[in-house]
């Protein structure tokens, strides 16, 4: 109860540029904070402060290692090529990282890639069912691990080893809306970065949609 009344009070009046949560070098205003109400779209600010915090808790030696890149990544490769993000990942070696993860805003959709170093494995996961453009995006991260590879490791791939694969509506959670993409996206990073099997449905939406509040408000994974 005081958890929700936290949430309710920072989702109640105020100057919508109220910073209401700081770290990572990122900030989540009393605005961004409000895309996580109601049937909102979530917002980037709010995307990637939760991915940020889905890699600070990967820093436990009981969960798998993870890089999430910025929900501007994918959309400025895919416009601008590798050239255009070799530097994201400076000081980083992703390629020593279990799992890495990658939202992707398709305009008005929110879906989620996910690399899995170890398995040398890319899946896409989307809560609508529209399986048509994973392969696509998995093809494309493909595409730019290779380049990577060469360029930071001056390796290439053995493109053969990797199994990309678009993951079926039937075997994730699915939305029944047209508005919970960002919450869905958000909770199959969570549950595949602790490696627990997604068990949520949309009736659980609300829930999460609070819960998230919460953890960005306090800096903290529940």
């Amino acid at each position: 109860q005081a958890m929700e009344r936290e949430v309710d009070s920072a989702f109640g009046r105020g100057r919508p540029d109220e910073v209401m949560s700081s770290a990572f070098k990122l900030k989540v205003t009393r605005e961004d904070l409000s895309t996580l109400q109601d049937l909102k779209w979530l917002n980037d600010e709010i995307v990637n402060f939760y991915f940020a915090l889905l890699m600070e808790r990967s820093k436990k030696s009981s969960y798998p290692t993870v890089h999430a890149f910025n929900t501007f990544f994918y959309t400025k490769l895919v416009s601008g090529g590798y050239t255009s993000v070799k530097r994201w990942t400076r000081g980083v070696d992703i390629f020593k990282k279990d799992l890495i993860l990658v939202p992707v805003h398709l305009k008005v959709h929110w879906t989620l890639a996910v690399i899995d170093m170890r398995k040398k494995k890319i899946s896409y996961y989307d809560s609508m069912g529209r399986s048509g453009k994973g392969m696509d995006v998995c093809e494309t991260l493909l595409e730019y691990l290779q380049e990577e590879s060469l360029q930071k490791r001056n390796l290439p791939l053995t493109l053969s080893k990797w199994t990309l694969r678009s993951v079926e509506p039937y075997e994730i959670p699915q939305q029944s809306n047209d508005r919970d993409c960002g919450v869905f996206m958000c909770k199959y990073a969570d549950y595949i970065s602790q490696e627990k099997p997604m068990n949520f449905t949309q009736t659980h939406m609300p829930y999460f949609r609070k819960r998230i509040a919460w953890e960005i408000l306090n800096q903290q994974l529940l």
